[in-house]
């Protein structure tokens, strides 16, 4: 797995959205997961951390 260094931003542009979620994050084991419908196997997906209100 590749680890991406997690940068401060102000503004977030997206193109091409094709669709639009709202999960919590659950345990798995000794890691964690996020479930998402089948549709979206073998697609490139970016996850957007938010901070508790």
């Amino acid at each position: 797995m590749k680890i991406v260094k997690k940068e401060k931003a102000n503004k977030l542009v997206l193109e091409n959205i094709d669709g639009f979620m709202v999960r919590k994050v659950t345990p798995f084991g000794t890691s964690a997961k996020v479930s998402c419908p089948k549709e979206y196997l073998n697609r490139k997906v970016y996850l957007v951390f938010i901070k508790d209100e």
